[in-house]
């Protein structure tokens, strides 16, 4: 779908383009982006990893003794890229490591948000995306965290962002005004798709002579795109094209982390798409990236043991990702509970030892300079904010 707002004018060309964009192909498989506007000079983008990454693959906790026993197989693979002397770092990121040697990549392990026990993709990821401790009441879904900070930034401007997709994430969804945006591109629409917005506008003539251009126009850029840019490319692309301008909130997911078998290959994808996510952007917003925070988040983690197929379960405490030239990187935060037998949650998952949501609200006091009580009270209801690390400069 075209910006319009980007343009000084709309010609008939770009109004066919968006309609085909908009009203013809959407996917409930394309990842919505969701971006919005606010005064502040930072960028704070949130990157959703849905599907539970592993962290403690991704950020291997080589120091303690009992690693390589739970994870017999994995703990096999690959080497791992060492960091602080007792966390490692999964080899697929390793073009992430100038940025922790820079101080711009960090993470911090055994943290989770407060969902327990039942370890749902679904309850986690609306738990996650709405910062409340469980998803109780009526309207426990009107709202995400995001969409309520951006309610509470003065002076933010009704412009609050683009996503195009069959809906809004739940991160951003809410009272303050959100859009949608997805790079998907009019000429993916099927055979079928396309007869049946021939029948539908066969009876009116201007519907059907517009629609009939609008094929050719899809057909015209079909034959002059560049089809080797990946989507999160194009994402990447677009999201530095909004951060440079008025945009100051981001939002948007990566999958494929649901790693319950043949983890060693499966991770490689989502890795990869994270790793060069975040280079883009580097590379993308220049200046501005001294003044950008990406926080990167996930539902749970996952067992502490491999399983039978190489892969991991669903589990309780994992690890989140933070890079930007506004956070405090080169370092681990959280406070490591140990993976002997007794130390671990139901003595099966890591034991949380820190709230994903206290470290995101003290990244947002300092980015936007949002109160200690509207976070606790207002963004993340219920959350008590004492003692979080703080993850940004």
């Amino acid at each position: 779908m075209q910006d319009f707002s980007r343009s000084a004018r709309l010609t008939r060309r770009t109004l066919l383009r968006g309609f085909t964009g908009c009203c013809l192909a959407a996917s409930p498989l394309v990842t919505p982006v969701t971006l919005a506007s606010a005064p502040s000079d930072h960028r704070l983008v949130v990157i959703v990893l849905r599907g539970a990454m592993d962290g403690l693959d991704v950020l291997r906790p080589v120091g303690d003794p009992d690693y390589a026993a739970l994870r017999p197989g994995l703990a096999a693979g690959p080497e791992a890229l060492p960091l602080d002397g007792f966390f490692a770092l999964h080899p697929e990121l390793a073009e992430l490591m100038p940025l922790w040697q820079a101080g711009q990549l960090g993470f911090a392990h055994a943290v989770s948000t407060p969902y327990r026990d039942k370890r749902s993709h679904f309850e986690g990821q609306d738990i996650l995306e709405a910062g409340l401790p469980a998803m109780e009441g009526a309207h426990s879904r009107d709202s995400g965290w995001l969409n309520r900070l951006a309610g509470l930034i003065p002076g933010a401007t009704a412009r609050t962002a683009f996503a195009v997709g069959r809906e809004s994430d739940l991160i951003l969804r809410g009272p303050a005004p959100a859009s949608n945006w997805y790079p998907q591109r009019a000429d993916t629409l099927s055979p079928q798709g396309k007869r049946l917005a021939e029948l539908v506008f066969h009876d009116d003539p201007l519907f059907r002579d517009q629609a009939a251009r609008m094929f050719e126009l899809a057909a015209e850029d079909a034959e002059s795109a560049d089809r080797s840019q990946p989507q999160h490319v194009q994402v990447a692309e677009y999201l530095s094209q909004q951060l440079l301008g008025e945009t100051r909130l981001a939002a948007f997911s990566i999958t494929g982390w649901d790693t319950h078998g043949g983890q060693e290959a499966a991770l490689k994808r989502p890795l990869k798409q994270l790793r060069e996510t975040i280079l883009h952007l580097q590379a993308g917003l220049g200046p501005v990236w001294d003044r950008t925070a990406i926080v990167a988040m996930t539902e749970f983690g996952r067992t502490a043991r491999e399983n039978g197929t190489k892969g991991t379960d669903h589990g309780t405490g994992g690890a989140m990702l933070m890079a930007g030239g506004a956070v405090r990187g080169g370092k681990v935060f959280g406070g490591w509970p140990g993976l002997d037998e007794a130390s671990l949650y139901d003595r099966r998952d890591l034991m949380p030892t820190g709230d994903v949501r206290a470290l995101a609200a003290g990244a947002i006091r300092t980015l936007y300079g949002t109160g200690a009580g509207d976070l606790e009270r207002t963004v993340f209801p219920g959350l008590d904010m004492g003692g979080a690390p703080q993850i940004v400069l």
